[in-house]
């Protein structure tokens, strides 16, 4: 079904500076940590139904989904992008520039969350936030992207589903790794607090590895 939706309705419109930049990461070690282009034309249109402007993206590695957020924004539109790791970005940054959108992007190197604490005076002035990051933090980066997201914005949290392994008892997964494991229970703690948060409504989409989508109403 996935090969179908893929060689249908995405590949034929991914544009071609996302081809070129799969295409790049294809060689990358880590590769798997890119999002697949059904995530990101799904993000991209969303990004459009909701008209952002200004953005945040934690978690960024060679730039596909940072990409794909740009490629959406109108010309005069923003991203404040986050990772610590500026060696993957690099890879993907040539090709950012060839596609004319590097002037929407402001990469920012290290820890998201010192950079989120520092953007506290930017209160609800954001769209839209993508995550897809640290999973033992997103808790953290959840409470103080409300603070900077709009009432009626949108804060998109990738890997909700964590390989399917969310579902059914623990002991189904002990052959897992222990570091697979512990980001499983992070991610069982995360899709219970944001279920329950009455600050924001909530859909949990079966896109990619899980997508939750939380608009913020207060």
């Amino acid at each position: 079904m996935l090969q179908y939706i893929l060689e249908t309705s995405v590949y034929p419109r991914e544009p071609e500076p996302l081809k070129e930049l799969r295409r790049a990461t294809a060689n990358v070690p880590w590769n798997f940590m890119a999002i697949p282009p059904d995530e990101g034309q799904f993000l991209s249109l969303l990004l459009k139904l909701i008209n952002a402007k200004k953005t945040i993206e934690i978690g960024v590695y060679t730039g596909y989904s940072l990409l794909s957020t740009a490629l959406a924004l109108p010309d005069d539109g923003k991203i404040i992008a986050m990772d610590p790791d500026r060696a993957t970005y690099e890879i993907g940054r040539p090709i950012i520039e060839k596609a004319g959108v590097a002037h929407k992007i402001d990469f920012k190197e290290g820890p998201a969350l010192p950079f989120l604490d520092e953007m506290v005076e930017m209160h609800g002035s954001f769209d839209f936030a993508f995550v897809d990051a640290d999973k033992a933090n997103y808790l953290n980066y959840h409470e103080r992207l409300l603070n900077l997201v709009k009432i009626g914005g949108v804060i998109a949290y990738d890997n909700t589903l964590w390989q399917g392994t969310v579902a059914g008892p623990a002991e189904d997964h002990d052959h897992l790794n222990e570091g697979f494991r512990k980001v499983r229970v992070f991610t069982l703690e995360v899709n219970k607090v944001l279920a329950a948060d009455p600050r924001i409504e909530i859909s949990q989409i079966p896109v990619a590895d899980g997508i939750t989508l939380c608009r913020r109403l207060v």
